[in-house]
């Protein structure tokens, strides 16, 4: 799904995202230009230096893609 990013990820909110995707059972994957990044990896989410206006293409498994897209959207992170 293609998803804009509202904040910077850095640092704290890097940890929480990453945080987050740990949580869900499945691969999480970041897509950024020719980036490929699991998003379970601080070093990867740190290496992306995601900041707002940003477009993203993540991939979640299905059945946890709406629980982990509510959490980081409610945080400000990302919009759809």
């Amino acid at each position: 799904m293609k998803l804009t990013v509202k904040k910077p990820i850095f640092a704290e909110s890097a940890s929480f995202f990453v945080n987050q995707a740990s949580q869900v059972s499945g691969k999480v994957i970041i897509k950024k230009d020719h980036w490929v990044i699991d998003a379970k990896s601080l070093l990867g989410v740190l290496a992306l230096s995601l900041q707002p206006g940003q477009e993203i293409d993540l991939e979640v498994d299905e059945s946890e893609s709406d629980q982990f897209l509510k959490i980081i959207t409610e945080e400000g992170l990302v919009e759809k």
